[in-house]
């Protein structure tokens, strides 16, 4: 093996799905700014995010629509006017 290819920074990370508040402990060398308590009493670094493996549709087989901008009405208002009618 290749002696200095890995990041420096590998270490043991939270990450919390803010969707539906489920958080788990893993190895990551991404860069945070916020920290937790882990179960284990140990604080670590702590990355939110929207969608994981315990939200998504495909994982959880159960369809969901997150909007947190209100992206699908927007699209909707946008191209109402080219909508088939029927008549």
């Amino acid at each position: 093996m290749k002696k200095d290819i890995h990041p420096s920074n590998y270490r043991q990370v939270v990450f919390k799905d803010i969707s539906n508040d489920i958080s788990f402990l893993t190895k990551s060398c991404v860069n945070s700014k916020e920290t937790t308590v882990w179960e284990d009493g140990k604080e670590y670094p702590l990355v939110k995010m929207e969608i994981s493996s315990y939200s998504h549709p495909f994982f959880t087989g159960k369809l969901k629509f997150i909007d947190t901008a209100g992206r699908i009405d927007k699209f909707n208002k946008k191209f109402a006017k080219f909508a088939k009618t029927d008549q």
